[in-house]
């Protein structure tokens, strides 16, 4: 009787079956279309030259105008809150990176309602890849690059002015406490935007919590009173964005009496705010229902 005839090789890395090889392959391929997706994007939008470096400069703007606004209030006054304007830039530095980083890597997520209201979304969802990485790579600000540039450099002048007697659990800080940063604001990004996948026309909610906390932050949070205060600063965590982190970089006691070891906490209330975030985005998306398109 004739052997059956085989159609392929020997599988020992178990490839067909779903084996070691298999899925180092599967992320290799999911990594190269996420880099053409980023590649696609960078390339259309810097393919009109002199507009792309207009938007480059105009998007500094935003962020200027959070700094110059404090040295405005400064004209008027020697300390803001019980700070000088040395310590109040540490804020307004790791307050601005953060921020303008997320937005940068994360803040296309907010253009999400806009995606269910159109049925895009459903396009995303039947693609063989992450939804959420694609959202996020789907538009990226490559313009936005100028607002986290600036963010920085503000944050490089305001350590390096405001006296700080530095030790390396402080040098640790001064490179942790931004990412933390980023992180948190990314995952409020993410999770404001889910709310669109009950609620269509989210976006000013979602606005008033995520530029509300970049407005919030970019102050000592003791200028702020009663129940403002609480729900911002302790209640979503915004508190441990810039001002705690400031002041174990400054040395300072928290006015309000809070423990010093709460300005290291930042890092893991970014992660505990990351995985809630994670946790409302999977649930948003088993609660979405397609638009038919």
């Amino acid at each position: 009787m004739a052997e059956p005839v085989t159609l392929a090789g020997p599988d020992p890395a178990g490839v067909r079956d779903g084996g070691p090889d298999a899925r180092v392959a599967d992320r290799a391929g999911r990594l190269a279309a996420y880099r053409a997706l980023l590649g696609a994007q960078a390339r259309s939008q810097a393919a009109y030259r002199t507009s792309f470096v207009v938007d480059l400069v105009g998007n500094v703007g935003a962020t200027v105008f959070d700094v110059v606004t404090v040295l405005v209030l400064f004209g008027v006054t020697r300390e803001l809150g019980g700070f000088t304007l040395r310590e109040t830039l540490v804020i307004v530095g790791l307050s601005s990176f953060a921020f303008a980083t997320a937005d940068l890597l994360v803040g296309n997520i907010e253009r999400l309602p806009r995606y269910v209201r159109t049925g895009l979304f459903d396009a995303v969802l039947v693609r063989p890849l992450a939804a959420l990485p694609q959202l996020l790579l789907m538009d990226l600000p490559v313009r936005k690059l100028s607002r986290s540039v600036f963010g920085l450099a503000v944050l490089v002048v305001a350590v390096t002015s405001a006296g700080i007697a530095w030790t390396p659990a402080r040098l640790v800080l001064v490179v942790v406490a931004p990412l933390a940063g980023i992180v948190f604001f990314g995952a409020f990004f993410v999770a404001t935007a889910t709310v669109s996948f009950y609620w269509v026309d989210s976006g000013e909610l979602a606005n008033s919590v995520t530029y509300g906390g970049r407005d919030f932050t970019s102050y000592p949070v003791t200028v702020y009173g009663g129940w403002f205060r609480t729900i911002f600063a302790y209640g979503l965590g915004f508190a441990f964005v810039s001002y705690h982190p400031a002041l174990a970089l400054l040395g300072r006691a928290d006015p309000l009496g809070l423990p010093g070891w709460v300005g290291w906490a930042a890092p893991g209330v970014a992660l505990v705010a990351a995985a809630l975030a994670a946790l409302a985005w999977r649930v948003g998306i088993r609660h979405y229902r397609s638009t038919g398109s």
